[in-house]
């Protein structure tokens, strides 16, 4: 079933609030720290290119994958409108496919978490390592399990925007780790009725072990990761957590 469909028209009323400018500051200083500032960076499962465009801004030249057309089509009203030279791509992360490598990949908003099976995921990070500059860097953020199972699973969420509002249920299966979420959206249209959709979404949560475990897997050197809502050491408790790795293996290869 597609996802993202009906509900990319509303996705950035919803995500109003999110702290998009935070989080591509995260970014530009995890990849400063690493001595990339400028040059070719992709951002995996960009989304509406809100981050892309935030990325852009600060002097990268983005590329944007997506599996969502619908996604991308808001995304390509963003790159109209802000004047930057950012090529966006119609892709599944598991069939990743680019014209050459680049220096470093990102991979915000839990977009990870939409990948199943443990072994898809692995596919995926394969695809990154081999779609990275030699010694090129991949920063990307993911669920965990606590915060499906004690945050989010089970919750019934509901809010009202100006000219749409939402319910979200969500309920965590407990034995496949994986959070199903109905989302029924109500949008104004122009003759002031609303339009009542429904999409489902299906998330897995993963601890940090398994992501270190499938990063080395796929041939990176894991590097490190934090808790991204604090800054500070991973704990059980953490909800979402930043990693950081490294490609290895390419001929050049790193050095470092």
């Amino acid at each position: 079933m597609e996802i993202y469909t009906d509900f990319a028209e509303v996705y950035d009323s919803f995500m109003e609030d999110a702290p998009y400018e935070m989080w591509s500051r995260t970014v530009c200083d995890r990849l400063a720290g690493y001595g990339i500032s400028d040059g070719l960076v992709l951002d995996l499962g960009c989304g509406t290119g809100t981050v892309t465009e935030l990325l852009a801004e600060q002097g990268y030249d983005m590329i944007g994958v997506d599996n969502s057309q619908d996604m991308l089509n808001l995304a390509l009203r963003k790159r109209d409108a802000s004047g930057h030279k950012i090529l966006y791509i119609c892709q599944d992360m598991r069939e990743l496919e680019l014209y050459g490598t680049v220096r470093a990949v990102v991979s915000l908003c839990d977009s990870i978490n939409y990948i199943l099976e443990p072994d898809e995921l692995l596919q995926s990070f394969r695809m990154v390592n081999r779609y990275l500059d030699p010694g090129g860097i991949f920063f990307f953020d993911f669920n965990t399990t606590y915060k499906y199972r004690e945050v989010i699973g089970e919750r019934t969420i509901a809010e009202n925007r100006e000219h749409c509002s939402f319910i979200w249920e969500n309920c965590f299966y407990e034995d496949e780790g994986i959070n199903e979420y109905d989302v029924t959206v109500f949008v104004e249209e122009d003759d002031g009725r609303f339009r009542k959709f429904t999409e489902t979404h299906w998330q897995k949560g993963y601890e940090l072990a398994e992501i270190k475990m499938l990063i080395e897997q796929a041939g990176m050197v894991f590097l490190g990761a934090m808790d991204a809502d604090t800054k500070e050491a991973v704990t059980k408790g953490s909800e979402r957590i930043y990693v950081t790795a490294r490609e290895a293996g390419k001929s050049g290869e790193y050095d470092g």
